[in-house]
């Protein structure tokens, strides 16, 4: 990189910043979270709610479905995890998600699970497999393709959607009916839990090494897009770089993307059509699910 490059990267790494500042700025001086200000811009007549179906008996146990204006029974599905470290999220928050996926013709489901303290490991997987099996019960009702099944998930809920896709404890036979996992800015390699709550809500393991995703990367799971922000301090990129170089050492597939000058939560935020300034998740996500394990693209949904 010349000094020009190294000094026009800068000057828009800084740009960036300076923009979310203002977002933040402005949803506190307005009395909402900037979650609720993001959510608050997103469209509506490109999508279809239908909300709070239960996915089991827990109050926990519900989700939502954003639905394309249009849907037929090729109509790809993704099911989105939303992060919190175990501890915090609500599906409502992620409209802008939901609104993403649905404008780029994707059937969104977003799950609630449950969360610590009420819970610890490993019932937050065991509702996320709960979520991902309801989904493949009703793809008929959903007009969802049974051959376009797609796991997803932010930080905490990239895990989720990690051990599904890898394990084959969670979904059983169910697994091979997943076309393609992605994770953005997921704990994947997270051994030693020097955090004393994470040693809490993993304890009931013995054998910690059976809570790592990358424990279980055999080759054999449907192909991974692994993304993180460099800038990223809360889920270092090395969980991704990790898991990424496993996944292809036993045979597997896995697509790696990195963005400069991105933190953890700006690696989500900027699905939301106010932020999609701050990086490329949202067109880099869709451009995967739309192409097959051999590369080739397919048709738009």
């Amino acid at each position: 990189m010349t000094i020009a490059q190294a000094a026009m990267a800068g000057i828009a790494t800084l740009r960036r910043t300076w923009r979310v500042t203002i977002l933040f700025a402005t949803s506190l001086a307005s009395g909402c979270s900037p979650t609720q200000l993001v959510n608050a811009l997103v469209p509506h007549d490109d999508f279809r709610l239908v909300a709070d179906r239960s996915y089991g008996d827990l109050p926990r146990q519900k989700l939502d479905i954003y639905m394309p204006i249009k849907t037929n029974r090729t109509t790809p599905v993704v099911i989105f995890f939303y992060g919190g470290n175990w501890q915090t999220g609500s599906k409502r928050d992620y409209l802008f998600v939901g609104q993403a996926l649905a404008s780029r013709g994707f059937i969104a489901v977003i799950p609630d699970y449950r969360l610590y303290p009420e819970v610890r490991y490993p019932a937050f997987l065991e509702d996320g497999a709960k979520a991902v099996s309801w989904t493949l019960r009703h793809l008929d009702e959903l007009g969802g393709d049974p051959g376009s099944v797609h796991l997803m998930g932010h930080s905490a809920g990239g895990y989720i959607a990690a051990m599904l896709a890898l394990d084959q404890r969670w979904l059983g036979s169910d697994r091979t009916r997943i076309a393609s996992a992605v994770g953005l800015a997921g704990p994947y390699d997270f051994l030693p839990l020097a955090d004393p709550v994470l040693q809490v809500i993993f304890g009931t393991e013995p054998d910690l090494s059976r809570t790592q995703p990358i424990t279980f990367a055999d080759g054999s799971a449907a192909p991974l897009l692994l993304v993180s922000g460099l800038d990223d301090t809360t889920v270092r990129p090395a969980n991704s770089m990790h898991l990424a170089a496993r996944v292809r050492e036993q045979g597997g597939v896995a697509t790696e993307k990195y963005y400069p000058g991105v933190g953890h939560v700006a690696l989500v935020a900027a699905i939301a059509a106010l932020l999609r300034f701050v990086a490329p998740t949202l067109a880099d996500v869709v451009g995967f699910l739309k192409r097959d394990c051999t590369g080739r693209s397919k048709a738009a949904p």
